[in-house]
């Protein structure tokens, strides 16, 4: 593999990862999984599993909102 095609979360603007990251703490918070900004040692796989499987949910639901109303226009 070459040096060029090393990191692809390299290409993420500051912006999105802080976006990405508060939208991690609301989910958390929302399905109540105790997740603190820094380490999470204490969490268990399964629940930093559901953090980020709720997330994923809940953008594909955004998206095929946002292409409803789209065709709706």
């Amino acid at each position: 593999m070459s040096e060029n095609n090393s990191n692809n979360n390299s290409k993420n603007t500051p912006e999105a990862r802080a976006a990405l990251d508060q939208f991690k703490y609301e989910v958390a918070n929302e399905i109540g999984v105790p997740l603190k900004k820094g380490y999470n040692g204490h969490l268990t796989s399964a629940q930093n599993g559901y953090v980020g499987g709720y997330m994923v949910k809940k953008m594909i639901e955004n998206q095929k909102k946002q292409m409803s109303e789209n065709n709706n226009q």
